[in-house]
């Protein structure tokens, strides 16, 4: 991948990435996916350690890593050697953004304090994404993914009522983490348009997935009780859930009271609807114990792919419950071309679930593969740094960088 193939609205926006394992790497991702020409800076040698997650893809190319690595390139520097440091600061001149994952202080350690990044790009902008922020009293503490949704309480709602808390099946602490990260940095490339001071962005995995929370901590804030685990459920709107076909399960989500009489009429239960105890959405929340089972029954009766054709007919909020094959199948998605193809120099042709962001009227850009570790550090210290073979040369030799080892692929 080169310069000249980065297009999107991100497009002349170079950033910086210092970050590893998810939340950092799924961030630069979206605003690769943007146009952002994204350099990827690995170790020598091992790279970002989520390439050593199985199971892979020939040419050893993990999973993990092709989910949250495409459209980068890759510069493997010795980040603790004097040469490194001095090599990253030097391309810092060149980039608008730089984002790190590491642990507060780290930066510091190396030598590329917001402080010392200012020096070489004076409106530069400094993303920080950490388990618990900058500042407080769990801020050295490591932290990953499982950590945030024990202490933001996402683990607590989640699971069946009367099951031990539960984690979800989303990694959405670190995903929340990349979601905030990379809308921090889109305003502040739109904020430097008019000011162009440094900006130094301090986001916490924990505080992005308490941000998630939304009405539910609201509704503790509001009556002082935490919620409580409801399975598929939901707190405040009945019926709201996961229900069984005869041959599977399906969901049906009446959300707004328009649709319950229609849902009573749809399966032939129109007396449900006049009831006095389930008229209102109150009394259904109130007489859920006495509604649910009720309805249960009803569902039993007829398979998921009847009911589907029931409940579209009447234009219900429903789905059947799929699993994650089956929902990558998904015509919806077919249609859409969520499904995308990039092709990968040892992996050949694999599908990839594409880009969520589109333009309408603009057409897709071409997928690149993740990089390989080292695999742009050449391209890199020449188009940008504009060094020439002997200096990249010099560079490999001493250990300050290492290039991609085509022999091993």
């Amino acid at each position: 991948m080169t310069e000249t193939q980065m297009v999107g609205p991100l497009a002349g926006v170079r950033i910086l990435d210092l970050t590893r394992v998810l939340a950092g790497p799924f961030g630069t991702m979206i605003l690769a996916d943007l146009g952002a020409d994204v350099l990827k800076i690995e170790e020598p040698g091992s790279g970002d350690g989520v390439r050593g997650i199985g199971p892979y893809y020939p040419g050893e190319l993990s999973h993990y890593f092709l989910a949250i690595n495409r459209n980068k390139r890759s510069l493997a520097v010795d980040l603790k050697s004097e040469a490194g440091r001095a090599l990253i600061l030097d391309l810092v001149e060149h980039c608008d953004v730089v984002i790190e994952n590491f642990r507060p202080g780290v930066m510091e350690r190396l030598g590329l304090s917001l402080a010392e990044l200012v020096e070489r790009r004076p409106d530069v902008i400094l993303c920080s994404i950490s388990g618990f922020g900058r500042t407080g009293p769990m801020a050295q503490m490591p932290s990953f993914d499982l950590v945030s949704q024990a202490l933001t309480g996402v683990m607590s709602i989640t699971g069946e009522e009367g099951d031990p808390p539960t984690k979800l099946g989303l990694p959405m602490g670190d995903l929340a983490g990349g979601l905030w990260g990379s809308i921090a940095v889109l305003a502040a490339l739109h904020r430097r348009r008019s000011d162009n001071a440094p900006q130094h962005i301090d986001l916490s995995l924990l505080e992005g997935l308490g941000g998630l929370l939304g009405y539910l901590g609201q509704l503790a804030l509001l009556t002082g009780q935490s919620p409580v685990r409801v399975g598929s459920s939901h707190h405040n709107v009945v019926p709201y859930g996961r229900f069984e076909a005869s041959d599977g399960h399906l969901v049906v989500a009446l959300h707004v009271g328009s649709f319950w009489r229609k849902f009573c009429k749809a399966i032939d239960r129109p007396e449900l609807a006049e009831d006095e105890r389930f008229r209102s959405s109150a009394g259904r929340v109130a007489h859920r114990d006495v509604l649910v089972p009720l309805l249960e029954e009803v569902l039993r009766t007829r398979t998921r792919a009847e009911w589907q054709e029931v409940l579209a007919a009447a234009d219900i909020p429903h789905a059947p419950v799929l699993d994650v094959r089956e929902a990558l199948d998904h015509p919806q998605l077919r249609e859409r071309g969520m499904l995308r193809e990039l092709h990968h120099p040892e992996a050949g042709h694999v599908q990839v679930y594409g880009p969520v962001i589109r333009f309408v009227g603009e057409e897709q850009k071409a997928l690149q593969p993740p990089p390989r570790l080292g695999e742009h550090t050449r391209e890199i210290c020449r188009t940008v740094l504009g060094l020439d073979d002997a200096g990249v040369d010099a560079l490999v030799a001493a250990g300050v960088v290492a290039e991609h080892d085509k022999e091993e692929g």
